[in-house]
């Protein structure tokens, strides 16, 4: 798939990524849509023939965006302990300031058995990349003796990944920005020590 989006086109995607990330595929409609970018359904088909082909284009940009970013943890601190808190950190931000306080994979994750199944298939590698990048971390981290983990990488990336989505809806849910920190530096921590 190409990402060369015209103006147009990345406005439509960005407002489509706010309204995702506010309640999920289900929540919005093209009229919506076209109230917030300011032009009409019609012009909104012209770029984007049907819902699944916008929410599939928006999940492919965010898988791509999610990739490059975790691949420049490993070039940037190439420490695995670093790259976790970096992750945790980068999450910790977005919440507070409220630019993107949840990700959208996890929102349409609970969507599951109602959404398209092309979105779904990105949705699902989206996890499937996040599992990969984490469980390289923490075997890494195991191997340089930072992580003593209790459960192999691939179970322990999933465990974390749960704790890392589970406080982001906590802190959603308890409007508190801080909860998200205050649940996931534990989970770092307790990685870190023998068991």
């Amino acid at each position: 798939m190409t990402t060369e989006l015209s103006p147009k086109a990345a406005e439509i995607v960005a407002h489509t990524r706010s309204l995702l990330v506010a309640g999920g595929y289900n929540s919005f409609s093209y009229a919506d849509l076209a109230e917030r970018v300011s032009i009409t359904k019609a012009s909104i088909h012209h770029h984007f023939p049907s819902k699944a082909a916008l929410v599939t284009t928006v999940v492919t940009l965010y898988r791509q965006e999610a990739k490059a970013g975790l691949g420049s943890l490993e070039a940037q601190f190439d420490d695995p302990l670093s790259e976790l808190n970096a992750y945790a950190d980068y999450w910790a931000s977005c919440i507070r300031s409220g630019e993107h306080p949840f990700c959208i994979c996890a929102m349409l994750a609970t969507e599951l058995p109602t959404i398209p199944e092309e979105v779904a298939v990105e949705v699902r590698g989206h996890f499937h990349d996040l599992n990969a990048w984490l469980t390289s971390v923490l075997k890494r981290g195991a191997a340089r003796g930072q992580f003593h983990l209790l459960n192999s990488p691939a179970v322990s990336a999933r465990a974390f990944m749960a704790v890392v989505h589970g406080a982001m809806l906590m802190a959603r849910a308890l409007d508190d920005p801080k909860s998200f920190a205050t649940i996931v530096q534990p989970a770092i921590l307790k990685l870190t020590q023998p068991a």
